[in-house]
């Protein structure tokens, strides 16, 4: 646009009612939030980006299309953007992605979330798992020095199914039986002091279960830390490290560096986030635990927008 065009655009402005100049401050919040997610997604990799088809290095510009760059791969013929092979490929209203990653940020639910972006219960609920799809992959690989485990149970909930054999229950519901039952789903959570974390659901809680979420992510210099559970020590001698039981029962939470304060805070910290929810539904547990390892590493602070975009756009490993 010229200056001279600007300058009357903007004595224009100056005649515009406050409901007009309020639709206008929206259009244009929407596309600087276009822009800046538009900025993003081409900064993933530009030209050096790899077919998401064929995995192949040999691709060249190809158009555009969406307001995207559109690439043609040498090697197997077919054209990509930047969010092929992304679980945010194909995803409209790009301008509203910066405030869905806002939502994320503040852990909103499905209702609060669908108002605060304008947009329907289900667009909602579908953009939050579109968004987390990346988030519930990242976990520390390796956990290394003094490593702290222990299992939280959470209800298991059908939530949003129809058919069921037994009567619905309402908002998160309570199990049918005391303590720990078929009605839990066992949530094993590894951490170690420098801060890493890795979780996974079990089918049970057993040695063998136990053994087969450990095996993975223990090095063998690792030092274990875990509450009295058989099945716990059963594990760690099967899987070859040093263990440290700490006899929970007898009120023993500490002995010198041995403890599960760490992992147990984390298990508090959790439960606590969830809460606001209503009970989430085990199909998708996953995707929530996802969620709350990245708040968790994001810090205290709240997490800004872009780390959130980044973290949806990322690129899976190519198999």
């Amino acid at each position: 646009m010229r200056d001279r065009e600007l300058k009357r655009l903007m004595v224009l402005v100056d005649q515009l009612t406050f409901h007009q100049r309020t639709t206008l401050r929206e259009a244009l919040f929407r596309q600087s939030a276009l822009a800046e997610v538009t900025a993003a997604i081409e900064g993933r990799g530009g030209e050096r980006l790899p077919c998401p088809h064929c995995a192949s290095g040999g691709v060249v510009r190809h158009g555009q299309a969406d307001g995207l760059q559109r690439y043609r791969c040498r090697d197997c013929g077919k054209t990509f953007n930047a969010l092929s092979g992304t679980p945010m490929a194909r995803l409209r209203h790009k301008g509203k992605w910066l405030a869905q990653a806002q939502v994320l940020s503040e852990g909103l639910s499905v209702k609060a979330a669908a108002q605060q972006l304008q947009v329907a219960r289900s667009t909602a609920f579908r953009w939050r798992h579109r968004f987390l799809a990346q988030a519930q992959t990242i976990k520390t690989q390796t956990l290394r020095g003094i490593a702290e485990a222990d299992e939280t149970f959470i209800l298991r909930s059908h939530k949003g199914q129809h058919g069921l054999e037994r009567k619905a229950r309402r908002r998160g519901g309570k199990s049918s039986t005391r303590g720990t039952s078929d009605d839990h789903v066992p949530v094993l959570v590894v951490r170690d002091r420098s801060g890493g974390c890795t979780d996974c659901l079990l089918g049970r809680s057993d040695k063998v279960q136990l053994t087969a979420a450990l095996t993975p992510v223990l090095s063998p210099d690792t030092v274990l830390c875990t509450d009295g559970s058989s099945a716990m020590a059963a594990a760690a001698r099967l899987i070859g490290v040093e263990h440290h039981a700490l006899n929970m029962t007898s009120g023993y939470r500490v002995e010198g560096p041995w403890h599960i304060q760490n992992v147990n805070a984390y298990h508090g910290r959790l439960k606590a986030w969830m809460h606001r929810f209503r009970g989430v539904a085990t199909k998708y547990l996953t995707s929530y635990l996802g969620w709350f390892r990245a708040l968790d590493r994001f810090g205290s602070k709240p997490s800004r927008p872009s780390s959130w975009l980044a973290l949806a756009i990322r690129t899976p490993c190519h198999p």
